[in-house]
């Protein structure tokens, strides 16, 4: 599979991997919603800045992490523990201090020509699909989330 991430514009996520500071992605809930326990070693990421409808970055994903039932301690003390590679800010912590945490980390980033992305109404903000075409303007298919169900 491949991964559609949209970065925080306002956290600057975008310019911190491609400059390298930052080499992991955090989602959370109070659930497992997507991408957890849906992302594998060795699958692509693509990143965009949410709001540009360009991606423009891609990597590699090399290790993931799935929590689930953690109290706030818990969370917060894994987030802090792989925050060297999160590179989150105080805001972020907070945001992201759920019971289910999945935590992906990635390498060989790599800018990429920017691809248009075509939006369609029904999506979050990481987006699971076969290959990267499928959300490309001429060439998207309509989103669903068959990719994102539990194998």
């Amino acid at each position: 599979m491949v991964h559609l991430v949209y970065c925080d514009d306002k956290e600057k996520e975008l310019e911190k991997i491609i400059n390298k500071s930052k080499h992991m992605i955090i989602r959370g809930a109070a659930g497992r919603k997507i991408p957890h326990s849906r992302v594998f070693d060795g699958e692509d990421l693509y990143f965009m800045k949410k709001g540009t409808g360009l991606i423009t970055a891609k990597a590699k994903v090399v290790s993931v992490q799935n929590y689930v039932k953690l109290s706030p301690e818990e969370s917060l003390e894994t987030i802090n523990k792989n925050q060297s590679k999160l590179n989150l800010s105080p805001k972020q912590v907070e945001r992201w201090n759920k019971k289910c945490l999945c935590l992906v980390e990635f390498d060989n980033v790599e800018e990429i020509t920017p691809l248009i992305f075509e939006h369609q109404g029904n999506m979050d903000d990481w987006l699971i699909i076969e290959k990267i075409e499928d959300v490309l303007v001429g060439s998207s298919i309509p989103y669903n989330y068959e990719n994102s169900k539990f194998k």
